[in-house]
This record gives C-alpha cells, sequence and structure tokens, in this order.
C-alpha cells in the first residue's frame, strides 16, 4: 500500500501566495457593491408601482453604499490614481476591467438619484433651491431606471472576479459564486429597505427578501456540495463562525421580513432589516477568509489539479 501523500512545498511555504487585500476594505468591497446594485432594482420597481417612500430609502441606500464601496476599493488599492489607471483599456476577458467600467457608469447613475430623491423632498419641505431642481424630475427616474439596468451586474460581478483568481476556495465555485452573491445583495438591499420604509409601502422588499434568502442558501449549499475538498475552508475556523451566522440571520431575517407583513409592526420589520443586513456582511466576510485560508494551504491547489488530470486520463 502507498501511504497518503502529505502536500507541502520548499520551505513549508504555500502553493500559492495568498491575497494581500484587506479583510475590511475588500469584503466590506463586495457587501456594499451588492447592497447598492440591489438596491437599485428595488428603488426602480417601488418608482414604477408607485411607491415613494419605499424607492427614497433605495435609491439613497444605493448612492451611499457603492460610495463607501468605490471608497473601500480605492483604500485597498492604496492610490487613486491605480482606478484611474484601470480605465485606459476595456478588456472584455478581465473581470477587473469590465468591473471598472460598470462602476464608472453605475455611480454617477446613483448619484443623480438620489440628488433628485434629496431635492423632491426639501421641497416638500419649502426650500426655494430644490424648486428648481425638482422640475428634474424625468431626469431622476432615467437615472433611477439606468441605475438599475446596471444593477445586476453591480451586485454580482464581484463573484465572477473571485473566481477569475487562482484562489481555490473562489475558482472552484465559480458556478454558483454569483448566484450566491446576487441572493445576497437582494437579502441585503430588503434589509435595508424594510429598516427604513414604511410597512405599508414595503411589499416588495419582504417577497424580495424572501427570494434573496432561498437564491443565498440554495445556490451556496449546491456549491459546497459541488466544490470537492475546497469546500472545507468555509467550514473551519472564523469562516465557519461567519458562515454559520450568516446563515441564521439570513433564515431569521427573512421569517421576521413575513412576519412584519402579517403585523404591519415597524419593530418587526427593523429588527427583519438589521438581521438581513448583517447577515449578508457575514456572508462576504466568511467567503473572503475562507479564499485567504484555502491559498495557505497547498493541499486545496494540488488536490484538484490531480483530480482534473485523473478524470482528463492524464
Amino acid at each position: 500500500m502507498v501511504p497518503d501523500a502529505s502536500f507541502s512545498s520548499y520551505y513549508g511555504k504555500p502553493v500559492l501566495n495568498k491575497p494581500t487585500w484587506k479583510a475590511l476594505d475588500i469584503a466590506g468591497y463586495l457587501y456594499l457593491g451588492g447592497l447598492a446594485g440591489a438596491s437599485s432594482l428595488l428603488a426602480a420597481g417601488a418608482e414604477l408601482t408607485g411607491r415613494p417612500r419605499l424607492a427614497a430609502p433605495a435609491k439613497l441606500g444605493a448612492a451611499g453604499a457603492i460610495s463607501l464601496s468605490l471608497a473601500a476599493l480605492v483604500h485597498d488599492l492604496g492610490r487613486p490614481t491605480r482606478f484611474l489607471n484601470m480605465l485606459r483599456v476595456f478588456k472584455p476577458t478581465s473581470p477587473m476591467s469590465v468591473g471598472s467600467w460598470i462602476l464608472v457608469g453605475y455611480a454617477p447613475l446613483t448619484m443623480a438619484a438620489a440628488a433628485t430623491e434629496a431635492a423632491v423632498r426639501y421641497r416638500l419641505l419649502g426650500s426655494t433651491a430644490a424648486e428648481v431642481a425638482s422640475r428634474y424630475r424625468l431626469l431622476g427616474s432615467a437615472a433611477t431606471l439606468g441605475a438599475a439596468a446596471l444593477g445586476p451586474a453591480v451586485a454580482t460581478y464581484t463573484a465572477v472576479l473571485l473566481s477569475d483568481t487562482a484562489v481555490p476556495s473562489w475558482h472552484e465555485g465559480y458556478r454558483q459564486l454569483p448566484f450566491v452573491f446576487a441572493g445576497s445583495a437582494a437579502a441585503a438591499a430588503s434589509g435595508l429597505a424594510l429598516a427604513a420604509a414604511p410597512t405599508a409601502q414595503a411589499g416588495p422588499a419582504r417577497r424580495t427578501a424572501l427570494l434573496g434568502a432561498a437564491l443565498e442558501l440554495g445556490a451556496f449549499q449546491l456549491m459546497r456540495r459541488r466544490m470537492g475538498i475546497t469546500a472545507e475552508p468555509f467550514d473551519q475556523g472564523r469562516p465557519r463562525i461567519l458562515l454559520h451566522a450568516s446563515e441564521a440571520l439570513t433564515v431569521t431575517g427573512a421569517a421576521l421580513a413575513l412576519l412584519s407583513g402579517r403585523l404591519r409592526d415597524r419593530r418587526v420589520a427593523l429588527a427583519a432589516g438589521a438581521a438581513l443586513l448583517t447577515g449578508s456582511a457575514a456572508l462576504r466576510f466568511g467567503v473572503f477568509h475562507a479564499g485567504v485560508a484555502s491559498a495557505e494551504d497547498p493541499r486545496y491547489t494540488v488536490v484538484p489539479q490531480r483530480e482534473r488530470l485523473a478524470a482528463q486520463g492524464g
């Protein structure tokens, strides 16, 4: 019998260099981008169905989230010029290049939608300057719809970006990770809306919470089953704690969202919103830390490579 191989590398170093991204910056960037993209979709749906008090916090939330997301990205890059350098060319085969251009188109649209919304609100309070700005309501509606058109890409392109790396626990989940991030983004956006909008107009947010939670949890479980050995880091250490917390918070938030619609109780809606927002953040941080852990252990690089070679008859 040949003993099981032990995987190591010269001088005990990992096969891959682990990501040098800062957890707070990049995991925060992943989370806030998803929140922004899904909030834009929710804002457009609320505006088209005549729910202004649901549309308003979704627009403002999208603008605030994408601003903070870009700030986190630039902080991790170290210098703003590094982000601008990514715009010198457009490379369709590069998720980073495509994502950078998506952000450049999306962010101004969310700002225009939020600024118009703020102007209209100030007008209701009697601001003279805002009365002039309110004439551009059509421009604000167009910006809202434009941001919604780019929203799905903003919410999910970061999953493609992670999957395009050599980090095992990110790369091996490339089929389902965009769906996981889409569900997580929908849950976060609905959580923000539930916390900020009156329950009478929050029906779409409640339905989005249920759909987002189902998509996130279902896609994540499917991804883990299909990833083989590279799913192990999700069940170890810090990622395990974060991901278990995310699952519990997301399930709880979805249940409270449904209950808030029946009871019409703002306290229940606030609790649902807090649970969904926190659960989505825990998922992004858990996925981030699991990827870093997988890059540090050579088994997660070597075993999948050998399995692929064996399947090809190599």
